[in-house]
């Protein structure tokens, strides 16, 4: 596995890859590499016939108050989980060769952006679309492979890329959960035994959900509702949202269907989590680690 820094060193790796022939997938990721990743990056396999990856905490995409500074980092974990995921390059650059200054010019997400994580955290998608856009110019992937889990990312980035003619094919990989179904995060490492117990409410609303669509109701405030009576029951969760969502417009769904997203967002003490199911899947959709 190659590991490169640099930007110009990446665009050298990357198009060699290209070089060797087949076609260059790509997984973006912040690092501290759970299997989620890893799972993204063998998605990434079955569609290429070279991976690439890169990890980088984007300042960009933080607002002020939230975990930057505290967001986990490993590198030589990192590095290790990569090159067993048989990752081909990796690429981890630095604060300073991503933004050498700060940026003038940045993308606009446009209305897909306005609700939902977009109202929690003002600007974050700003910052999401514009480093995703830099990493995609440099290394110039065939297919990039995004989590489910963060599913207005990657509904915004499919956007981004079919409004500016990107050739590069989105894929978007179910999401990978714990054997109780809590949904894997880098960030789960924050919470504590306690907290762990009762981020399971997440999952457990997102199934409340499902089994009402799956009893015939349609009405998309109802099943949203569903969703977060489950989390309102839970001592010492604060709802963000939960929302019945069209995810070709991420705005609510009046009437559901079997392409519609129900999604939740939620805090435990000073940790957010976000969840989501598309509800003709079901959670059964998604993959379990072994309990």
């Amino acid at each position: 596995m190659r590991v490169v820094e640099s930007l110009p060193g990446m665009r050298e790796v990357s198009a060699g890859l290209r070089a060797a022939g087949g076609r260059l997938g790509f997984v973006p990721t912040m690092g501290f590499l759970h299997a989620g990743h890893l799972h993204l990056a063998a998605v990434a396999r079955e569609r290429a016939s070279a991976v690439a990856m890169s990890i980088f905490v984007n300042p960009l995409q933080f607002g002020p108050g939230e975990d930057f500074a505290r967001y986990p980092r490993d590198a030589a974990r990192d590095r290790a989980l990569a090159e067993s995921a048989g990752v081909d390059a990796l690429w981890m650059p630095t604060r300073e060769a991503m933004y050498p200054e700060e940026p003038r010019v940045t993308v606009d997400p446009g209305p897909m952006a306005r609700g939902f994580e977009g109202t929690v955290r003002p600007g974050h998608f700003t910052g999401v679309l514009t480093v995703v856009l830099k990493l995609f110019a440099v290394v110039q992937p065939d297919v990039a492979v995004f989590g489910r889990k963060d599913v207005q990312q990657a509904a915004l980035v499919r956007r981004m890329v079919a409004d500016l003619d990107l050739p590069v094919e989105v894929v978007v990989a179910p999401t990978m959960r714990e054997a109780d179904g809590l949904a894997l995060s880098s960030r789960n490492l924050y919470l504590d035994a306690g907290a762990r117990r009762r981020a399971v409410a997440l999952s457990r609303g997102l199934q409340a959900a499902v089994d009402l669509f799956r009893s015939g109701e349609r009405d998309g405030a109802a099943l949203a509702a569903a969703a977060r009576k489950v989390l309102d029951a839970e001592p010492g969760i604060a709802t963000d949202y939960a929302a019945c969502i069209d995810p070709a417009t991420f705005a609510p769904a009046a009437r559901a269907s079997d392409a519609c997203v129900v999604a939740v967002a939620a805090r435990l003490g000073a940790t957010r989590l976000i969840d989501n199911v598309l509800l003709g899947e079901g959670l059964e959709g998604d993959g379990r680690l072994a309990g």
